[in-house]
């Protein structure tokens, strides 16, 4: 039994967007986290380049969890990491700065468990963490959809919030009702043709208006 459990949300936050703080929102308010470690991504190796610098997509994260519930920590190691950065090697990075003990739960959206197969040592990451997967309008993640090695793993692993809250890792809950499509692409998309109508409800305001302040995403300089 562990006391103390740290959610993890890593992401390219290319730019952060209400579907990242309504993930982070939804998973706080069930397992109550002693801490929410945000992760933007150095070079993530299956995504397009990032169009934005480090620095601005950390600022914009700081901006999004500014009055947050839980303590946030904005952590830069894949940024610092050369070349190319795996979550295997983040987990295994945080289970030696925090140790064994407590619950490390990793946050994912239905896109990533259907790609999870494709992880550089996916199966090991149960050896580091909990998974939490919020599935998405769109993406079909019943067994027939999944990697069947997945769809296996799901099976033997499905576990109840509290469950996740208090053991180490190995577990996998994952949160039905959780409805927000949203894709950075299309937000990018929006910024770049300056169409705030699309843009309406998509953004933490505080992290559009560092967006306008300094010009960025748009196609023209």
């Amino acid at each position: 039994m562990t006391e103390r459990c740290v959610l993890l949300l890593g992401g390219s936050f290319d730019p952060v967007h209400q579907g990242h703080v309504a993930l982070a929102r939804y998973f706080c308010a069930l397992l109550h986290p002693d801490e929410l470690r945000l992760i933007p991504a150095g070079r993530p190796w299956q995504k397009p380049a990032l169009t934005t610098s480090p620095e601005h997509r950390i600022a914009m994260l700081r901006a999004a969890f500014s009055d947050w519930v839980a303590p946030i920590v904005i952590d830069t190691q894949e940024i610092e990491r050369e070349g190319a950065t795996y979550a295997i090697d983040t987990l295994r990075a945080l289970r030696d700065e925090l140790g064994n003990e407590l619950a490390l739960v990793m946050l994912l959206g239905a896109d990533q468990l259907l790609n999870l197969h494709t992880w550089r040592d996916w199966q090991k990451l149960f050896d580091l963490a909990n998974l939490c997967v919020a599935t998405r309008p769109g993406f079909d993640i019943s067994a027939e959809a999944l990697d069947h090695a997945v769809s296996d793993a799901l099976m033997r692993r499905r576990a109840s919030p509290a469950q996740l809250r208090t053991t180490p890792n190995g577990l996998i809950y994952i949160a039905n009702d959780m409805a927000m499509a949203m894709s950075s692409t299309a937000v990018r998309q929006a910024l770049a043709e300056n169409n705030l109508q699309a843009l309406e409800g998509s953004l933490p305001p505080p992290v559009l208006d560092y967006i306008q302040y300094h010009h960025l995403y748009q196609t023209h300089h």
